[in-house]
């Protein structure tokens, strides 16, 4: 039971799914982000606080009993058991989990049981978010790449074989000029939008009906009711 990783046959090392981690870190990630903007936009911080102690716990399951076991990790198995495993080492993923619980226990300490809030948490906080996103969206796990800097022996079998020095990509993964130009073309009508609506809605839009409705009213909500709809 108390083991980290599982042996596969064809593989030197114990191994974890990748799927399964990735399914994971979604999973902390959804819930790291509602936390998060209970406390900015409802000064609600007792879901953050809840939030932060689930995360320690799940990882102290994943490192010191069994990933396996871990509720994230239960959850993410169920939902990607219908596709075919994809096999990573598990001595980088436990680096990396070392470093998530250490930041975990940090925000335990200050933010959940001393109630302290201020700069130093909303970096741990946010630097937690980013290694989750990563992770989840795009495979790339940043605790495993700072595994390598301390050990003389490199990782094995990482996700998308990153760690093969020889990997050469595929046509399918190559960028071309005119995707370059679709980047480009994307950028400027992201960045002229703004312009464009707020000429639009200086001439064109109709006059907005800024009557804070009774529910809001009966909330005491009125300021926040006119902040989200744009009539201070």
């Amino acid at each position: 039971m108390f083991v980290f990783g599982e042996k596969v046959k064809g593989y030197e090392v114990d191994v974890l799914n990748e799927r399964e981690v990735r399914a994971g870190a979604g999973i902390l990630f959804l819930f790291g982000i509602i936390s998060l903007m209970n406390a900015f936009l409802m000064q609600n911080f007792e879901v953050a606080k809840l939030m932060v102690s689930v995360f320690m716990i799940d990882f102290m399951i994943r490192l010191f009993i069994n990933p396996k076991y871990a509720p994230s990790l239960i959850i993410g198995r169920w939902v990607v058991n219908n596709q075919a495993p994809e096999y990573v080492g598990a001595i980088q993923k436990r680096w990396a989990w070392w470093f998530g619980l250490v930041l975990a226990l940090i925000m335990f300490y200050s933010f959940v049981l001393n109630d302290m809030r201020g700069p130093i948490n909303l970096l741990i906080c946010g630097s937690c978010l980013v290694f989750l996103f990563f992770e989840s969206v795009f495979g790339i796990c940043l605790g495993c790449k700072m595994y390598d800097l301390f050990h003389k022996k490199n990782a094995q079998y990482c996700a998308g074989d990153s760690c093969n020095p020889n990997l050469v990509r595929a046509p399918i993964q190559q960028i071309n000029f005119k995707q370059l130009i679709s980047i480009l073309v994307f950028a400027v009508f992201v960045f002229s939008l703004p312009s464009a609506l707020k000429y639009y809605q200086t001439n064109y839009a109709p006059e907005k009906d800024c009557t804070v409705p009774q529910f809001a009213i009966e909330m005491g909500h009125e300021q926040q009711w006119k902040e989200h709809n744009n009539c201070l």
